[in-house]
């Protein structure tokens, strides 16, 4: 079995609300193992044979839609592709972890439309943005809540879907994949 973590976009937000016990007793049900959620906003790391994060993605998102009637992406990673979301982010260095974001996308976004996204946002704010693999790099340097950078925004000039996690975040979930692992070489 291998050691994934699913980040669920619009769990418990705009009037989609499902408790991480509705949420774990679903997964197990449906054959995921392993089960913890982190922080309860959507991040759930579990245990699957190993396979494409896509089919896992599919899976969930199946789930969800099925299950609670809810549309939601369900953005599924390694612990490397974790590790990497951060050590990759060129704002992580200098910006504040609560407001550098990584905004996992369901797919690599194109470069072209990367483009137009800036050129759209452009004096809109003081965000910086970089493009990642099957991830954009966020930096709301001027705090997300005042941000006009929306993932509605986001999402129709990439033409694709995601759901980001500030680095504070990130570095907890990369914590619990190595708690995981250090707990399993003790046994």
């Amino acid at each position: 079995m291998t050691r994934y973590v699913a980040f669920l976009g619009s769990i418990n937000v705009g009037g989609q609300r499902l408790t991480m016990a509705e949420l774990r007793a679903a997964l197990e049900a449906e054959g995921f193992a392993g089960l913890e959620t982190v922080v309860a906003s959507g991040n759930v790391l579990f245990d699957h044979d190993e396979r494409p994060t896509r089919g896992l993605e599919e899976k969930l998102e199946h789930l969800l839609r099925h299950r609670f009637g809810m549309r939601s992406i369900a953005a599924v990673r390694s612990r490397d592709e974790v590790a990497a979301a951060i050590a990759d982010n060129p704002f992580a260095a200098s910006g504040e972890a609560n407001l550098v974001h990584t905004m996992f996308l369901e797919s690599d976004a194109d470069p072209a439309q990367f483009r137009v996204l800036l050129a759209d946002h452009e004096g809109r704010g003081p965000e910086r943005l970089a493009l990642g693999d099957r991830a954009l790099y966020i930096d709301y340097a001027g705090g997300v809540g005042s941000s006009r950078l929306t993932a509605p925004f986001l999402e129709r000039r990439l033409g694709r879907r995601g759901t980001a996690r500030n680095m504070r975040s990130l570095a907890r979930i990369l914590h619990k994949f190595d708690e995981t692992k250090m707990d399993e070489d003790q046994n």
